[in-house]
């Protein structure tokens, strides 16, 4: 008969709290569907595996970028960069709102009391008590029951932008380590771009004291002369130029260090090698899991179909409960007598009738709310496909234009050999110098602008797979 009692008491007590808890409407999130590709475009080229198991999304950053100035440049950014702390406070004071949000779920208690004392003048008479003490003690609670699931869809939308939040920040870390690599790869561009630069400004010069002692020997005109000249103080003015360019770039990666403009050490010969061959791209369908973008915009997407819960129950009743009970007396030793105890409760129970439209106002915008935030879902992951094809595409055809731009150099090299030649021998005027010699030094730095665009690829790729923001 016990265990009978037992199992009703506990059957009771589930339907009581069925009855409290009440449902929740609004729609149930579903993810939005998304016709992936079954390959990435650009990843036919052999140099490029479409490993099912692995990507190069998947690897820690410092597998990625080996070179140990870049690596410090990285740690320090993730470390210190102001974005990223930012990104962090937002996250704390998310789970901040997740918590304030949570707490209507739940009754609210509050505990007070009063007391007064004080001596009277003896001029009242004997009937008031001397000295006067008065006081109180109560408790109150109130309680708004969540039947219709208000409350538990304002917490599921506040716990979906605290998702969201976490996303964010760790796109900021991707994108960082996108922008120190870039940035260090583009000082050490300019580093190589000064260093020939320099070289050529040694060569022209050589070319301006054989042209002056052979116009002083009457062998060559004054113009030859001048036009030496003009190839030396066409290198020279590069010079500021290229070094204004480094030192601003290292004030702009100093900040993404969040330090002051500084110089950024950056001596690293191997800073625009190739990027190796048989990079995995993994399958274009894990990269909906892997971005940090894609799931920041499905956060996003989760917290705005809650909110259409949270319209639809407001136009349901709410029952709204408060009680309280305290006991009193006229001295402080009768405070706490039972027979000076009040107990009372409140019940209310409001239904919506008439609001203007208001209430479905409401719920047509939380709606096309999510409609939109459906529609950036789908777009974010279109951009992702065309981020990961176009590094694709650059990782292939930037190895071509590089390759065709040695060969580009080795030709003006040669034709610059046999044209000083020519000229020395008196066959030619120092005009195909000139033009040979200016055609091989913007060959050159070309080149080494090529050797950027191809270090570069790597660093798209990586990002675009989603790679970079694991710690």
């Amino acid at each position: 008969m016990n265990i009978v009692s037992k199992s009703a008491s506990l059957g009771l007590l589930a339907c009581a709290f069925g009855i409290l808890t009440g449902c929740t409407v609004g729609p149930k999130y579903v993810r939005p569907n998304y016709p992936a590709p079954p390959a990435f475009r650009g990843a036919d080229d052999s140099s490029i595996t479409s490993d099912a198991k692995n990507s190069l999304g998947d690897e820690q950053w410092a597998t990625v970028y080996r070179e140990p100035e870049l690596q410090d440049l990285i740690r320090k950014a993730l470390a210190n960069n102001y974005d990223v702390r930012i990104a962090a406070e937002r996250i704390l004071e998310q789970q901040a709102q997740v918590k304030i949000t949570r707490s209507q779920q739940f009754p609210s208690i509050t505990v007070g009391g009063t007391a007064i004392g004080a001596t009277l003048p003896s001029s009242f008479g004997t009937q008031i008590p001397n000295p006067l003490v008065d006081g109180a003690f109560n408790v109150s609670a109130a309680w708004t029951p969540d039947f219709w699931g208000l409350y538990r869809r304002q917490t599921e939308a506040a716990r979906a932008q605290l998702l969201a939040q976490t996303w964010a920040q760790r796109a900021i870390r991707l994108t960082l380590v996108q922008q120190v690599a870039t940035a260090w790869l583009q000082i050490r561009a300019f580093d190589t771009q000064l260093e020939i630069t320099r070289a050529t400004i040694k060569v022209r010069q050589n070319s301006v004291n054989l042209t002056k002692t052979l116009e002083n020997g009457g062998s060559v005109p004054l113009s030859d002369v001048r036009q030496s000249e003009q190839l030396l103080y066409a290198a020279t003015s590069e010079v500021p130029q290229l070094e204004e360019q480094i030192q601003q770039q290292e004030n702009n990666l100093a900040l993404l260090l969040g330090e002051n403009p500084g110089p950024i050490p950056h001596q690293d010969p191997n800073a625009l090698a190739p990027p190796p061959q048989d990079l995995p791209t993994g399958l274009p369908s894990r990269l909906l899991e892997r971005r940090p973008d894609i799931q920041q915009a499905e956060a996003t997407l989760i917290s705005a179909n809650a909110q259409i819960g949270v319209a639809r129950a407001q136009f349901f009743p709410n029952l709204s409960i408060s009680a309280s009970g305290g006991v009193g007396g006229d001295s402080f030793s009768s405070i706490f007598d039972p027979a000076g105890k009040t107990i009372y409760g409140i019940g209310t129970l409001a239904q919506p009738l008439f609001e203007g439209g208001k209430l479905r106002g409401q719920l047509q915008l939380s709606q096309e709310t999510r409609n939109e935030m459906v529609l950036n879902y789908q777009k974010t992951i279109a951009g992702a496909f065309r981020d990961v094809s176009n590094a694709l595409i650059a990782l292939n055809k930037q190895r071509a234009y590089r390759e065709q731009q040695e060969q580009l150099v080795e030709a003006a090299k040669d034709a610059t050999r046999l044209a000083r030649l020519r000229y020395q021998g008196g066959s030619t005027g120092y005009l195909e110098v000139l033009t040979t010699d200016s055609n091989l030094f913007a060959a050159q730095l070309n080149l080494v602008t090529a050797q950027q665009g191809e270090a570069l690829t790597l660093v798209q790729l990586y990002s675009a797979l989603g790679g970079g923001w694991q710690s």
